[in-house]
């Protein structure tokens, strides 16, 4: 293995993911897929990881090569690279089988993994998780014009011409659309709770802030060695559904990135009793309120 240098906090002298287990490793396993290409696992690991342990559940999170806590200046940012790293977390901790609950960009790689292996699958839960890319960003740019109007913000509006007609296979074009997401307020909750904010707060002041590493060359990397770009997973995930994968969805209701129709669809497709909607929700539903997301979860495990 190729060495790196130490990383303060946590061991990766050599080239390996980082990852980490909560609870018993007697209990059903269950694997978080952090978002990205470049982002990490540690909000969901400062928040999530270790209540969910707490509900009878053997957690595992871990970042991805050439991600967040998991340097690797030779990472290609592939699927079939996320895939190998995924089965080196399942012979890390010996595992033959895992639930996966797949976050955001998390998603797309918890589905294509689970119809490339699907007997090392227990359950797929998607969670916010991207499944239409190019429906999901034709979404974006027709709201974000018709926000540019209102508001008359012309430098808005132009932005939004341009990235109309740019390389939609381009990590420029995915970059511009979620910068004009985040300019609508799109992965922000409605009404912020008293127990979200402390989730937050906590988040923000304590240990795991200082690890939120981020790699703004991942999705140039992923664009420029992923054939795989703007995809959609629901063919897949019809597929897995009709094998007799366990396949489950929760998803904000104000995560806006998505419409509505999308979302319905969705749901007819992995059923409706697979599917729940947060209401006061938005992209990160674990911390906007983890309570409907650790109940959700767990009914699902069980």
């Amino acid at each position: 293995m190729l060495l790196l240098a130490c990383l303060p906090g946590y061991m990766l002298c050599a080239q390996q993911l980082y990852s980490k287990a909560y609870g018993n490793s007697r209990n059903q396993p269950v694997i978080f897929l952090h978002g990205g290409p470049g982002g990490n696992a540690t909000l969901f690991e400062a928040t999530t990881a270790a209540r969910l342990a707490d509900s009878g559940f053997y957690v595992i999170v871990y970042d991805r090569r050439g991600e967040g806590r998991s340097p690797d200046p030779k990472a290609t940012l592939t699927y079939q690279e996320a895939f190998d790293d995924l089965n080196s977390i399942y012979r890390k901790y010996g595992l033959k089988q895992a639930a996966l609950i797949g976050h955001s960009f998390g998603g797309l790689v918890a589905t294509l993994y689970t119809r490339q292996y699907p007997q090392k699958v227990s359950r797929l839960v998607l969670a916010g998780a991207l499944f239409a890319q190019q429906e999901t960003y034709d979404w974006i740019l027709s709201n974000a014009g018709d926000y540019a109007r209102y508001h008359n913000d012309t430098a808005m509006q132009q932005r939004t011409k341009v990235l109309m007609a740019a390389d939609k296979q381009s990590a420029a074009y995915r970059k511009g659309c979620y910068d004009l997401a985040g300019k609508m307020d799109y992965f922000e909750m409605p009404q912020p709770t008293k127990a979200s904010r402390e989730l937050r707060k906590a988040y923000e002041t304590g240990p795991f802030y200082a690890q939120n590493i981020r790699n703004s060359n991942a999705p140039l990397l992923f664009y420029k060695n992923e054939p795989r770009k703007n995809i959609d997973t629901r063919p897949d995930l019809k597929a897995l559904k009709q094998k007799g994968v366990r396949i489950y969805a929760v998803y904000g209701e104000q995560d806006r990135i998505f419409s509505g129709r999308m979302l319905a669809g969705l749901k007819n497709l992995v059923g409706p009793d697979e599917f729940r909607f947060i209401d006061n929700c938005s992209h990160y539903l674990f911390v906007d309120q983890q309570p409907d997301f650790l109940r959700y979860i767990t009914q699902w495990m069980r």
